[in-house]
Formats: C-alpha cells, sequence, structure tokens
C-alpha cells in the first residue's frame, strides 16, 4: 500500500470519529474499533502455485453505551467516506433501538482517559510479482507446500472521550512443510517485516537436513518417560495454552485457572522459568478494545513466581482489582520467554538419549486445576542415542504438568530465542508471535 492510500485511510477513520462525536446525545458514548489489511496471499503445493490473490479487506466495531447498556455493530470499512459514513450511522440509529431493549450490565466499563498513540512501522516486503521465484527457487525439486501472507495490518481506535489510537505494520509470514516420499513433514515459519534472503536460505537448508533424516526407517516407542528437547516451536505450542485459561484474573477468580496452584504459592515453577509481556518489539498495537495502553513490559512469571496476571478493566470492576491493559479475553499478546544457558552445540551432547521434539499439535487440558497439558508429537521428532539423531520417530501422545516440564523437571532454555509468528488468517491476518527459547526437560511422560 503506497503512504498516500494509508494516509486517506487514517483521515477517512478520523472524521468518522469526528462525526459520531456530533452525532452522539448526551447520555450516550460510544468506542470504534478498525481491522483493516492489504493483503497478497499465495498458496503453494508441490512446490507450485495452488492460489495466488490480493485481498483487501477493512471492518468497523461500533459499540454505543448508554444507561448501564451496551451493543454492538460490526460493518465493512471501505475507505469510501460517503460508504462507511453511511454503514456507520445506520449502525447508530440500530443500536439506540435496540440498547432500550437490553438489561443492565453492572460491569459495563466506560471509556476513560486520553489516551492517544501512533504507531507505523514500514518494511521492506517482497512485491506481488517476486514472492513466487524468490520462495521457490529452494525448494523446486522439494514437495513444498504452504502459504505466503504478506501486506499492512492496521489496527484503530477511537472513543467519545478523546482516546485515539493508530497502529499499522507491514509483515509477512510464510508457514510451510516439506513433505518426504513416506509422508513425514518438515515444518517450518518464517516471518518479519523485510525479506532476508540469507535467513530464508538457512531456514530450508536446516529443514532440508531434517528432511533427509526422516527418509530412515520410523522408530515405534514404548509409552513411558523420555528426556525430551524441546525446540522453540515446540516451546511456543505449550506456552500458548497459558492464553487459555491460566494468566487471566478473571480465570484465577472463577477457579478455571491452571496457574491457582502457582498464584495461591502451593506450588513453585523452576527459578530459571520467567515470561512476561514485551509489546517493545512493536509487532501488536499496546492499546486494548477500550483504547487503554499495556506497559511496554510487564512480567507475569518471575524465577518460577507468578508476580501478575492479566487484567482488564471489566475484571478488575467485579474483583475490585487493578487493571493493567489486558485485552477483553485477558490472553497473551506479546509473550516472551527469558532464555537460559543451554548453547546450541550442546543441545544434543546434553540431551544424550531421548527425543528431540519439532513440534507439537492437538494441545488441550487433560486437567486444568493440575496444570497438565495432552497433545501429540508432530512433524521432523527423533529418537536419539548418545548425542546422535538414529531415527524418526512414530508420532506420541503425552500427558504432563507445566508444574514439572516448566518445574522441577526442566533442566535448561537455550541461550537463544526464536520468534514463532501467528500465521492464523481466519477473518483477518493475525499479528505478533512468541519468543522462546528451546528447553530441556527430564522423564516427559508420554501416554500412548
Amino acid at each position: 500500500m503506497k503512504i498516500e492510500e494509508l494516509s486517506a485511510l487514517e483521515v477517512s477513520f478520523n472524521q468518522l470519529i469526528e462525526n459520531l462525536l456530533n452525532k452522539k446525545a448526551e447520555n450516550e458514548q460510544f468506542t470504534v474499533r478498525l481491522s483493516s489489511e492489504r493483503s497478497q496471499f499465495t498458496r503453494f503445493n508441490h512446490a507450485k502455485v495452488r492460489q495466488t490473490g490480493c485481498v483487501a479487506d477493512g471492518w468497523i466495531e461500533l459499540t454505543l453505551m448508554a444507561d448501564q447498556r451496551s451493543s454492538v455493530r460490526q460493518f465493512p470499512f471501505t475507505g469510501n467516506w460517503d460508504v462507511d459514513w453511511q454503514l456507520t450511522y445506520a449502525a447508530l440509529q440500530e443500536l439506540r433501538d435496540e440498547l432500550i431493549l437490553l438489561p443492565i450490565d453492572p460491569y459495563l466499563v466506560l471509556p476513560s482517559g486520553t489516551n492517544t498513540s501512533r504507531e507505523v512501522h514500514l518494511g521492506n516486503l517482497l512485491a506481488a510479482e517476486a514472492v513466487v521465484p524468490n520462495v521457490l527457487e529452494l525448494v523446486t525439486e522439494l514437495d513444498f507446500t504452504g502459504i505466503y501472507a504478506g501486506g499492512i495490518v492496521i489496527k484503530a481506535y477511537g472513543d467519545s472521550n478523546g482516546q485515539k489510537h493508530w497502529f499499522a505494520t507491514d509483515s509477512f509470514t510464510l508457514d510451510y512443510s516439506l513433505f518426504s516420499i513416506s509422508g513425514q513433514a518438515v515444518k517450518g515459519t518464517f516471518a518479519g517485516s523485510n525479506w532476508d534472503k540469507s535467513a530464508y536460505i538457512a531456514k530450508i537448508s536446516e529443514a532440508k537436513k531434517q528432511l533427509e533424516l526422516l527418509s530412515r526407517p520410523a522408530k515405534e516407542l514404548p509409552r513411558g518417560q523420555y528426556k525430551t528437547y524441546f525446540a522453540p516451536a515446540a516451546v511456543g505450542d505449550l506456552l500458548m495454552m497459558l492464553s487459555w485459561g491460566s494468566v487471566s484474573e478473571a480465570d484465577i477468580q472463577q477457579g478455571n485457572s491452571s496457574l491457582a496452584a502457582l498464584w495461591r504459592q502451593e506450588k513453585q515453577l523452576s527459578t530459571a522459568f520467567s515470561l512476561k509481556e514485551n509489546f517493545q518489539r512493536g509487532l501488536v498495537p499496546r492499546f486494548n478494545e477500550l483504547g487503554e495502553v499495556a506497559a511496554p513490559e510487564l512480567p507475569v512469571i518471575e524465577k518460577g513466581y507468578l508476580v501478575n496476571t492479566l487484567v482488564n478493566s471489566r475484571t478488575a470492576k467485579e474483583y475490585q482489582k487493578i487493571a493493567n491493559g489486558a485485552n477483553v479475553s485477558e490472553t497473551l499478546r506479546a509473550p516472551e520467554v527469558s532464555p537460559g544457558n543451554l548453547v546450541f552445540e550442546q543441545i544434543f551432547p546434553s540431551l544424550d538419549t531421548g527425543l528431540y521434539v519439532s513440534n507439537l499439535h492437538y494441545l488441550n487440558w487433560s486437567d486444568r486445576q493440575t496444570g497438565r497439558i495432552t497433545g501429540m508429537t508432530r512433524y521432523a521428532c527423533f529418537w536419539v542415542e548418545n548425542g546422535e539423531i538414529i531415527a524418526p520417530i512414530e508420532n506420541l501422545r503425552f500427558d504432563e504438568s507445566l508444574y514439572r516440564f516448566w518445574g522441577e523437571n526442566l533442566v535448561d532454555l537455550t541461550n537463544f530465542q526464536e520468534f514463532i509468528p501467528e500465521v492464523g488468517t481466519y477473518e483477518s491476518r493475525q499479528l505478533g508471535g512468541s519468543l522462546v527459547p528451546g528447553m530441556l526437560v527430564e522423564d516427559f511422560t508420554y501416554t500412548l
């Protein structure tokens, strides 16, 4: 998207807010959220283009509040002022008619404060016509499948109290797999704001090495406990479970959190494990659905102790807590796990004999109260003996408590971190991701 087009969208959004301010009744308050993107999507299969095209999309979410009631409408945002205002004003009228029919919300939070911000992060992405040759030049002889998504994503907010935020970022993600003749696969992701050819070459080269190892006969392992090295992508999979009934203050208060025992200080994780929200990388907006701005950093777990939960204003009002800018679902938006001391060259010698796990899938809570997570190994997972890869493994199901693998059984974390991007494209392209190290764990439990 050209700078002029981006500026025109911002002007149109600001004008919409101003018109709503002029039209609102004295007893009414409102919030307006914008999500918009201009994205290139290209799908690959067998190292050929399966589907490609550009998407220009956007929506507005208008929330109207009056007399301790609120209601929401979502509708398209085109950038054409006449069309957008017509849709907005029609939504405003519908919401007014609807509000009087709704029950009172005792924990309704009205917009407050006068926060304003503006962030525009322009990158150096591949031109649409350059995506295919740049992605495929290294994999033409392989069974390569995946999806490239790149372009500008815009998130914006405005309200009746004068808060206004604008966030725009150039970014891309490439979510790909390389398949062997036997059907085994190596999965990888490549993401950023600048296409780095040398970094992409390194990624594909490493994937090719793992693909070659997958040609060996697979080893079937009996259920039991094995020393396991989890690559950063697998650590990222485990980490995101904390956004599902763990770090939320509402879940703590309602007895739904897997970290309740940590919160009550009945249990402690390893002193090597620390987790924080880190917005300083500028990958996601700091503002939430009420225009509240989170701190640049928020420690969540420090050296094994829970020091902060994620608290939004609604939870704070209901349970008499202090809000810290969390989103409506109180989930992690910019998580970072601190690195440890395990250097890359010592991963296999330190593992010695056990499992090397690249990826996980089908994760779920098997017993949330005790922090037990179940899931399966997936893609390029290997049996290692005496520090050397022996064979790929058949898929294993695991069932293990986070109080063990991030607690007493955590041997070490790597001294390097990898960025694991969000690659979701449902409804719109997802932003951000997690910054995580790999980890070495004793006696990880595999059940099937």
